[in-house]
């Protein structure tokens, strides 16, 4: 199947607000509720051709107004069906890969819901199951779920998507490279032949197109900025320091009150943990979101961070898309990511809603290869604002962590001194083993291969020994 696209045009209608894009009635009154008064370019593109009936194909970073440019469609769809809803059924489905994510759009179409009678329910892992089930159970307008939980639901029979009539999939790029996808598409199947669909994307892979061909039926193309570009309003630079110079130069930066509300992104979960005890070591409150976070601690890290009663949330790039909070300062990468698109998503966090906002980013001279893939996706090298690799490393702090390792996230050496690292042979006679790991035998103590019954090759027959008893003589009788 061959994708054919219609493209908008990204300026037309921004002046007349949203009553231009085709919104009326309640749902101009739902914006104006929400605090929307000019429509983002993507909304401009996205809004007209959904009410129309029409699939979306839509390639947009992070921050630029996606939540509402399918949801008000979908709001004013269902609006015209009344409230009769079947149970365990849901009338549209909104898939994000993330919890945070889920969250974020979970709210966002409850302010615009309203005055509406819409009701909507959010899935998700790291929560209570049963009380999800029980606020699907009569039945919702909209649910916003991620595919794990979702998948469970479907399976064992507490939600049916036979009804489901709208289907939109967020970040579809980030379901991709968390593993999603598979159950994205079985998803999809288990959802009304005559479904419309919307698919956001803000990188646009093979896999991603191949999952569009899938999905959508001659959908239109939107698209607000080139695939991987960042945000014209941040700041990017580039600070040159080895490992063991990035707490001091992140505690030296902290040290600006400038640096309001700052998000540092880690690579590693183990990573985010280590930053953030350093921190407080160094002074600094900060709090803490990563995957081995139980849901209800990374919503209250969010909330404290959001409500600025921390200044400085540091995260893995599980946070790096999903996260809206206004008024962030500063993105401080302290580790290049793996993945070269993330750093888009990562400062796409900062320079929101026409804000300025600064990232900086700390480079050790081993992630350089990183750094070229990053300055290949967003096409500019990153200027370097200061380097102190010719500075001495600073001496170890009083309690402070333990470097990391050449792999880089355990931050512990690899084994205990004294102790045999896992699968080597331990030292005998003085002599150390030669690493070779232990052969597992099957059947207990039989060498590997070896029949029942069968004895290996040179062993000797085994010789009886004389029974001795082991009872005690009687006290005060004479031994035989």
């Amino acid at each position: 199947m061959t994708l054919t696209f219609e493209n908008t045009d990204s300026t037309a209608g921004m002046s007349s607000g949203f009553a231009a894009l085709g919104l009326s009635g309640a749902m101009l009154k739902a914006t104006q509720n929400a605090g929307f008064t000019e429509p983002k370019p993507i909304q401009v593109q996205a809004i007209p051709p959904q009410l129309e009936g029409r699939d979306i194909l839509g390639i947009a970073q992070t921050g630029s107004g996606k939540t509402a440019a399918f949801s008000l469609p979908i709001l004013a769809a269902i609006v015209g069906l009344g409230t009769k809803r079947k149970p365990r059924t849901a009338r549209a489905l909104i898939l994000a890969p993330t919890r945070e994510l889920a969250v974020q759009i979970e709210e966002t179409i409850r302010v615009l819901a309203q005055g509406l009678h819409i009701s909507t329910a959010i899935v998700l892992g790291g929560v209570s199951r049963g009380s999800q089930v029980r606020r699907i159970a009569p039945g919702v307008d909209i649910l916003i779920a991620t595919p794990g939980r979702l998948t469970d639901l479907v399976r064992e029979g507490d939600l049916t998507l036979a009804e489901t009539r709208w289907l939109v999939l967020d970040e579809a790029d980030r379901m991709l490279d968390m593993g999603f996808i598979n159950d994205v598409r079985r998803i999809a199947r288990a959802t009304h032949p005559e479904r419309r669909t919307a698919l956001f994307s803000a990188t646009m892979p093979v896999e991603i197109e191949k999952l569009a061909r899938e999905l959508l039926k001659e959908p239109v193309r939107v698209e607000v900025a080139p695939q991987g570009t960042t945000a014209g309003e941040i700041r990017q630079s580039l600070v040159m320091a080895r490992l063991k110079q990035k707490r001091k130069v992140l505690s030296d930066m902290l040290a600006d009150p400038a640096m309001s509300s700052v998000i540092v992104f880690a690579r590693t979960k183990h990573g985010a943990d280590r930053v953030a005890r350093d921190l407080e070591r160094d002074g600094f409150e900060a709090a803490v979101i990563h995957g081995n976070k139980s849901q209800n601690a990374r919503q209250k890290a969010l909330n404290g961070f959001r409500e600025g009663k921390v200044r400085i949330l540091v995260a893995t790039d599980i946070a790096a898309r999903g996260i809206d909070v206004p008024g962030i300062s500063h993105v401080v990468n302290f580790d290049l990511p793996d993945e070269a698109e993330s750093y888009v998503h990562r400062i796409g966090r900062t320079g929101r809603n026409g804000a300025d906002g600064i990232a900086v980013t700390l480079c050790a001279p081993d992630e350089a290869a990183k750094l070229r893939q990053v300055e290949r996706i967003i096409r500019m090298k990153l200027p370097v604002a200061a380097s102190v690799l010719d500075q001495p490393d600073p001496a170890p702090a009083k309690g402070a962590a333990a470097p990391r390792d050449a792999e880089g996230d355990a931050g512990r050496p690899r084994h205990m001194p004294g102790r045999t690292p896992r699968g080597a042979q331990p030292q005998r006679d003085g002599k150390p083993g030669q690493g070779k790991p232990f052969q597992k035998r099957p059947g207990g103590g039989r060498p590997f291969g070896a029949e029942d019954g069968a004895k290996p090759a040179g062993a000797k027959p085994a010789q009886k020994r004389p029974f001795r008893s082991k009872r005690r003589p009687a006290r005060g009788r004479a031994a035989a």
